[in-house]
């Protein structure tokens, strides 16, 4: 898309990454957005609560110059459920994440898995603070990214915080916004089952890609090309609805 093209849409979008990363993986979905014209901000966040995770986000949408399209993979789909209810808002993206309902936790979503189902490879908490067992973490969270690239990953995790998983949420966003869900069909963190179920629930617009649980990194393009539509959709009831285009 061009970036004459881009100007006639919704400009601005905001990142949010999840846990165990930092907003660092966003790069090449981040490249393909400003090369189409969008101005992309990308949160970073402590993830050691929900709430901080959500003031962050917001102080982020706050910055932001007019109607905002945000994204959330995994436990960003949780900040983005809570801060996405900004009226500067107006189209959430779901990446392999997280949409919960009212009073929904991750960590509770975990404890309620069936009996046999696959578990994430999270290590017993030390200090509060959740990782992932480094040599299991490329099959269950980077699958299909460059061994060098995924080896980085596991290197650099960054602690997620217990409190933050037991996070819940209160009023989801998806509720009054529209929304579309990116599902992963190959992911080892969340269930694709549990991903089409979530988006289901909250009648999003569902594209599937064949990829892990870090398809932001391995296909980008993919990404960043709903990220576009959903942008392109929501020009249509911003107008209608009277949303002004520059605040």
């Amino acid at each position: 898309m061009s970036v004459t093209e881009a100007a006639d849409r919704v400009r601005n979008v905001v990142l949010v990454h999840g846990a165990f990363v930092d907003g660092a993986g966003w790069r090449g979905v981040y490249d393909h957005l400003t090369t189409a014209g969008y101005r992309v901000t990308i949160v970073q966040l402590a993830t050691r609560s929900l709430a901080d995770d959500v003031a962050t986000t917001i102080r982020a949408l706050a910055a932001q110059d007019g109607p905002t399209v945000l994204v959330g993979h995994s436990y960003g789909g949780v900040v983005i459920t809570e801060a996405g209810r900004d009226p500067k808002v107006v189209a959430l993206v779901y990446v392999a994440a997280f949409a919960l309902d009212s009073g929904e936790s991750v960590a509770a979503l975990f404890e309620q898995a069936p009996a046999g189902a696959p578990a994430p490879p999270i290590l017993p908490p030390q200090d509060g603070l959740l990782l992932l067992d480094r040599a299991k973490f490329q099959a269950a969270f980077a699958a299909d990214v460059a061994d060098g690239t995924a080896a980085f990953m596991a290197d650099s995790q960054v602690p997620w915080g217990l409190e933050a998983s037991r996070g819940t949420v209160t009023e989801p966003a998806w509720r009054a916004k529209p929304s579309w869900y990116l599902v992963a069909t190959e992911d080892g963190m969340i269930p694709p089952q549990a991903q089409r179920a979530m988006s289901g629930r909250a009648r999003s617009t569902v594209v599937e890609v064949a990829a892990s649980h870090a398809v932001y990194v391995s296909v980008p393009r993919a990404v960043a090309d709903l990220i576009v539509t959903a942008a392109g959709d929501s020009r249509s009831s911003i107008v209608k609805s009277g949303v002004p285009q520059s605040v």
